[in-house]
């Protein structure tokens, strides 16, 4: 009976100790660190956090959607934005600069592909790229303006 106890102690450490994939880091990742403004699933709260789970930006950036997306995550987003038919005035969207590339890399791949449904990818060269130089706040404005004619 002890024995058969400690094995099954074990064997639940084995499981929680399992490595995570890079798909799962993305996610909870999201969740640990964006879904306190954007909310699970990145439906976002309307005054807050504009939703990520926006179809009509992400098509209109295409292949400029990871650039974008990498822009905001380094450098941070101030000012004003309509998303969805919601103006969100006043949005201070602080950098999270603070993530490693790869963390960066896999909250990206989470928000383009499985929030949205991309296939589009950060390179490392982009995140590396954006880290050494985030672009202004008025550029990602204005990405996201084109995008949204």
């Amino acid at each position: 009976m002890r024995l058969t106890l400690c094995l099954t102690h074990l064997g639940l450490a084995l499981l929680l100790a399992a490595p995570v994939s890079a798909e799962q880091a993305g996610e909870q990742l999201f969740i640990d660190s964006c879904s306190g403004c954007h909310q699970l699933g990145g439906v976002g709260e309307p005054g807050l956090a504009p939703p990520l789970v926006d179809p009509a930006l992400w098509s209109g950036l295409g292949e400029k959607a990871p650039q974008y997306l990498v822009g905001i995550m380094m450098g941070g987003l101030t000012g004003k934005i309509t998303a969805l038919g919601q103006d969100y005035i006043g949005l201070a969207m602080p950098p999270q600069d603070w993530m490693t590339d790869e963390e960066m890399q896999a909250v990206a791949a989470y928000v383009l592909g499985d929030l949205n449904g991309l296939e589009a990818r950060p390179t490392p060269e982009l995140i590396a790229a954006t880290r050494a130089a985030p672009p202004p706040h008025t550029q990602s404005r204005a990405m996201r303006k084109e995008a949204l004619p």
